[in-house]
């Protein structure tokens, strides 16, 4: 399954991730004084850094840290521009930076679907992390080639509220 939707994501052309991108940001524009955390993208995940970087003139921008294996993830504060390294599982992450808690998300996906699950990589650091932010707003971003009729759902798994796609935004969660 997971192969499926990373090779559905891999063929989707610019003109969509733009439109996803600008659907993002549209749902984020007036944010002010909140402490976001977006991701820097692997391979071909939709690409949220330029609606992280103009929200960072009004927001602190934080990006997801693997610390060990089986832990939460943590999450170090971004700026446009910052220098970065290579973290595990190839994920460029920031060389300086405060540890920040985030009270919103924007989370990335291999495969979705309408009833808001989430497939990711199978390692569950966003599940650990998302139990542990429960207060938080949660946003799933992705390509519409990733839906999937139903994600598998173990007991651990976080079902998100809002996920922002190019073809529209979807949930039942409150504004965020």
């Amino acid at each position: 399954m997971r192969r499926s939707c990373i090779a559905a994501r891999d063929a989707v052309g610019p003109n969509p991730r733009a439109v996803a991108a600008t659907r993002l940001f549209a749902r984020m524009w007036g944010l002010r004084g909140r402490t976001i955390a977006g991701y820097l993208p692997i391979g071909s995940e939709a690409d949220p850094t330029g609606v992280m970087r103009v929200l960072s003139r009004d927001n602190r921008i934080c990006v997801p840290v693997v610390t060990g294996k089986g832990a939460p993830l943590r999450f170090r504060e971004w700026t446009p521009g910052c220098a970065l390294e290579t973290g595990p599982f190839g994920v460029s992450v920031p060389t300086d930076g405060g540890w920040r808690v985030p009270d919103l998300l924007i989370v990335p996906m291999v495969g979705f679907d309408a009833a808001g699950g989430r497939l990711g990589y199978g390692g569950g650091f966003y599940d650990r992390t998302l139990s542990g932010l429960r207060d938080a707003d949660v946003v799933g971003f992705a390509l519409e080639a990733q839906r999937i009729d139903a994600v598998p759902a173990g007991r651990h798994d976080i079902t998100l509220p809002w996920i922002v796609t190019d073809a529209g935004v979807f949930g039942t969660g409150a504004e965020v």
